[in-house]
């Protein structure tokens, strides 16, 4: 999820050749014990990367042919406070949180409560998407994929940033969002149909999803310290904290305060439950003690290739990661690289950022979490480990992902220069300030509030309490809502359409910047007034 700038760049990595499938998902080897070793120069390149992406903390798991090789903490918890990252330092997963809620959803089909390519509908009767054809036809296993017809980061404004909203009532809400593309055509990566399988799994089971979670999986891997609940980390303990650049200064940032969210990516972990987690995945679902967490044919569900995914060649700084396969299984990405198969998936909130690299005929594992939204720290790391082990020729990782960061603030940068230099600054609304406050609603989000004080124009999101700010005219009838917490980052463009006597008939947002995160999905808001002043 967080940042956009983060999520480009791992979608540009990510190379695909339509219909291609991952056949090695089937095959790798079953692993055995060898004595593996750390490679070397680690710490020292770890403290590299924290340094030159200025990243408080990180957390490195390394499983080699099912040894843990490395579960370790580097840097700080918090900036400007004492203690340190260890390995049993939690972190939010995000997004790596997915293939957990795949691994449950595979449990229940195992017990033949649910099948993969049933109808939602069967175990949701209230479940509905805008076409009438795609409530039917949506499948389990479509839940997990990115291919409804959604399009990216659809919905995610109805808990992004923290909403009133139940989890319930999110998923249905998914009724009245239009779909941007049809049905199982294109790839697009969304959050809330993992919420709407959390719904499947809490029907079924009769447990919600956080109770399965913990129950039926984290408990029976040996994930002690991990909570299926990112509202932990306001518990205190060993528990990161966040931090994201803000006004070109990393700070921490407040954690996000939610758990609408946790079936796609509300997982907390540390760097010696990520090893135990990662020795089940690449063990095929066996645990430690040789029992079973999940079949083998439900792993080749998990990784087998579903949706196939943008494949554009990466920068010429990073061109060993020249893919020719990419695509999305459940819960995880299929790529390879220097030709042998990858599962991995990266994952983001607001101030943390992780990765979980796996390279099953290699019997290896990386997981990197983060406490500050750089992307390039966890690559660097993932790729540096990865080439050790596979003895591939030398690349300086920083430099190269230095590079491409560089290039990409200065694109930013350019975007929203042109952006300023286009605005016809000395145009003035065409009404009073007061004609244009009032309640305004759109059909999935619900109603978006618009006030007039002194001479001031305020937008409040009635669900979203952090979603208020004050409206600065921009040009002819466009204004810039600047939110008043200042860690979304995420000001935007509200810009009202009216009728031939006058009147307003409507109103568009988009984000200002387009390092904006995508779950701002502004851009899908319809804002038709339902009172006006």
């Amino acid at each position: 999820m967080r940042l956009r700038l983060v999520l480009l760049l791992a979608a540009s990595l990510a190379v695909a050749t339509p219909g291609a499938q991952a056949p090695a998902a089937a095959q790798a080897p079953t692993l055995v014990a060898t004595k593996a070793v750390a490679p070397a120069g680690l710490d020292a390149f770890v403290e590299r990367v924290r340094a030159t992406f200025d990243v408080p903390g990180i957390s490195v798991a390394i499983v080699k042919d099912n040894e843990v090789v490395t579960a370790r903490g580097y840097g700080v918890r918090k900036l400007s406070d004492a203690p340190a990252v260890d390995a049993g330092t939690l972190f939010a997963i995000a997004s790596n949180s997915k293939v957990f809620t795949a691994a449950a959803l595979g449990l229940l089909v195992e017990e033949g409560k649910i099948a993969w390519d049933a109808p939602v509908i069967t175990y949701l009767p209230w479940f509905r998407m805008s076409d009438p054809f795609v409530t039917s036809e949506m499948t389990i296993r479509d839940l997990l994929v990115h291919r409804s017809g959604l399009g990216l980061g659809a919905g995610d404004l109805l808990w992004w940033p923290p909403s009133t909203y139940t989890r319930r009532e999110i998923a249905e809400r998914l009724r009245h969002i239009p779909l941007a593309t049809s049905f199982r055509s294109a790839y697009a990566y969304d959050n809330v149909l993992y919420l709407v399988a959390g719904e499947v799994i809490e029907a079924v089971s009769g447990l919600s999803w956080e109770e399965f979670i913990r129950t039926r999986i984290l408990s029976r891997v040996g994930m002690k310290a991990s909570s299926p609940r990112f509202d932990a980390t306001a518990n205190g303990g060993n528990v990161a904290s966040p931090h994201a650049r803000i006004d070109e200064r990393v700070r921490p940032v407040n954690p996000f305060a939610s758990d609408n969210t946790n079936p796609a990516g509300g997982i907390l972990s540390n760097a010696t439950d990520m090893a135990a987690w990662m020795r089940v995945l690449l063990n095929r679902g066996q645990l430690a003690d040789g029992s079973r967490l999940f079949s083998d044919r439900t792993w080749r569900e998990i990784s087998t290739l579903v949706t196939p995914m943008p494949n554009p060649d990466p920068p010429a700084e990073l061109a060993p990661l020249k893919s020719f396969v990419s695509g999305y299984a459940l819960g995880l990405n299929v790529r390879e690289y220097r030709g042998r198969l990858v599962l991995t998936h990266t994952g983001g909130l607001p101030g943390f950022v992780s990765r979980v690299f796996m390279m099953p005929d290699l019997g290896l594992g990386v997981s990197v979490l983060t406490n500050q939204e750089s992307g390039e720290a966890f690559n660097a790391i993932a790729y540096f480990v990865a080439d050790a082990y596979l003895g591939a020729p030398s690349t300086d990782w920083v430099a190269a992902y230095n590079a491409v960061r560089a290039r990409g603030l200065a694109n930013v940068a350019a975007a929203e220069l042109k952006s300023a230099q286009a605005r016809v600054a000395s145009s003035k609304p065409s009404l009073p300030l007061a004609r244009y406050a009032g309640t305004y609603t759109d059909a999935w989000y619900g109603d978006v509030l618009i006030e007039e004080s002194g001479g001031r124009l305020t937008m409040r999101f009635s669900k979203t309490p952090a979603l208020t700010g004050t409206m600065e005219h921009w040009q002819h009838d466009t204004f810039v809502v600047r939110w008043t917490d200042r860690e979304l980052r995420a000001d935007a463009f509200v810009t009202f359409a009216l009728k031939p006597e006058g009147s307003i008939e409507q109103a568009k947002m988009e984000a200002v910047s387009p390092s904006t995160d995508f779950s701002f999905d502004f851009q899908d808001l319809l804002l038709r007034p339902r009172m006006l002043r």
